[in-house]
């Protein structure tokens, strides 16, 4: 289970269709001391607005490799591989948010065939006109025979730093500006290449608070989507060298299951390394190809969205601003993957504590208490959990809590993974 990477923003986001497109709140109004913008580049519209490098428009509105930049040597230690890389690369034009932003997380959908793998990186203008580095916020692949998908540690400047998947900025610095920078590599003397569908950037600025509001109904209540139920705590042992074994995946277990909710996911050929005497094998399959060597687990937010989207599904990280939010993915049809944090009398009914689970909220009932697919139960019919409308929606939106030393740890602040079909129409 992953423990949060510090404070985190609150609001209301839908995907875009296509192109060079931002997305801020706006069903609900926000206050003007909260706000959140993501905004992502997908499509030939939303690539020409970048520079290219080395780089191409491919199948289906991605990027691929095309006469190269040049060429790389990589050494993977694990593996024992050092290798020749071609590479190119493709970089955003600047993006202002609109406001002072305090964090970063990246997100991408992307697809890497064998020899072939990118790196997404970071930079930002900040509010006393200085220019961070470049800050790379992932090395991924989809496999893990090339290279082993990992972020990066000990990145800092004066501007802020990187915590796991997040870029978070110094105290008293905010961003005003960014750009994203892919780098797509394949071996030398191959003719694969990774294919880009899309890439963007969640940014935010929320002041701490141990205490949201509980929202009003937004329509939904009564409405349940027929979510495949996944337990983690069935694969407790499994593969422990991804992440500590199954009793951890509570990500890659939630991320699974919306992947099937599409009627996507792995084949008998993709789990034919699984123990077939495991249950649900597609559970340890996810736990292996969201894992982050660094981090040493499967709990890397935007790893597991670019997982879903290699079925075929787009994928993204954000943060939502109430449950009256998600009511409206739920009413189109669309579950929503929720992380969180509490103690074990903070959540009646789950009968544990967690510095950071993730759940997914598959409806809502007649009288708005939330139903979440909660991977940490005892078996895959006990996945099911009815939770208090009030309590979930304090301890998803909250960005300080108590914690059981008694100290102040950080919370999610309403993050949240929405994946669906590139096609389908999202609220807002």
């Amino acid at each position: 289970m992953k423990a949060f990477p510090l404070l985190v923003a609150v609001a209301l986001l839908a995907t875009a269709a296509s192109g060079s497109v931002s997305v801020p709140a706006s069903a609900a109004p926000l206050s003007e001391d909260a706000p959140v913008d993501f905004h992502e580049w997908r499509s030939p519209s939303g690539f020409q607005t970048g520079q290219a490098d080395g780089v191409r428009p491919g199948p289906r509105g991605t990027l691929v490799i095309g006469r190269p930049a040049g060429t790389v040597e990589h050494t993977e230690p694990d593996l024992g591989t050092t290798r020749s890389y071609e590479y190119g690369t493709w970089t955003s034009p600047s993006y202002r948010p609109g406001f002072g932003a305090t964090e970063l997380v990246a997100s991408w959908n992307a697809t890497t065939p064998a020899d072939t793998w990118l790196k997404v990186e970071m930079r930002a203008g900040t509010d006393a006109g200085d220019t961070t580095p470049w800050f790379t916020m992932g090395r991924w692949a989809s496999g893990d025979r090339d290279i082993l998908r990992t972020t990066v540690p000990d990145q800092s400047d004066a501007s802020g730093y990187v915590n796991v998947d997040t870029f978070v900025a110094a105290d008293g610095v905010t961003l005003r500006s960014y750009q994203l920078r892919v780098t797509l590599y394949r071996e030398a003397g191959t003719r694969a290449t990774p294919r880009l569908a899309m890439v963007g950037a969640m940014t935010s600025a929320i002041p701490d608070r141990f205490t949201v509001p509980t929202s009003p109904s937004a329509g939904a209540w009564g409405r349940e989507l027929p979510v495949p139920r996944y337990s983690q705590n069935i694969h407790a042992g499994e593969y422990p060298e991804y992440g500590g074994g199954g009793e951890a995946w509570c990500s890659p277990t939630s991320t699974e299951m919306v992947v099937e909710y599409w009627g996507r996911g792995p084949t008998e050929e993709d789990l034919a390394w699984v123990d077939p005497s495991y249950a649900d094998p597609s559970v340890d399959h996810a736990a292996r190809f969201t894992y982050d060597k660094d981090y040493d687990g499967t709990g890397n937010w935007p790893f597991n969205t670019a997982y879903a989207a290699t079925f075929g599904l787009h994928g993204y990280i954000t943060r939502l601003s109430s449950l009256a939010d998600v009511e409206r993915f739920i009413l189109a049809g669309v579950p929503v993957i929720t992380s969180q944090s509490f103690l074990a009398e903070e959540l009646d009914g789950a009968g544990y504590g967690t510095a950071g689970h993730i759940m997914v909220i598959v409806g809502f009932t007649e009288n708005g208490d939330v139903i979440a697919n909660d991977p940490a139960s005892s078996s895959n019919e006990a996945v099911r959990n009815v939770y208090q409308r009030e309590q979930f929606e304090t301890i998803w939106l909250r960005t300080k809590r108590h914690n059981d030393s008694g100290g102040v740890s950080s919370g999610s602040g309403g993050i949240a993974y929405i994946i669906a079909p590139p096609g389908k129409r999202l609220p807002l």
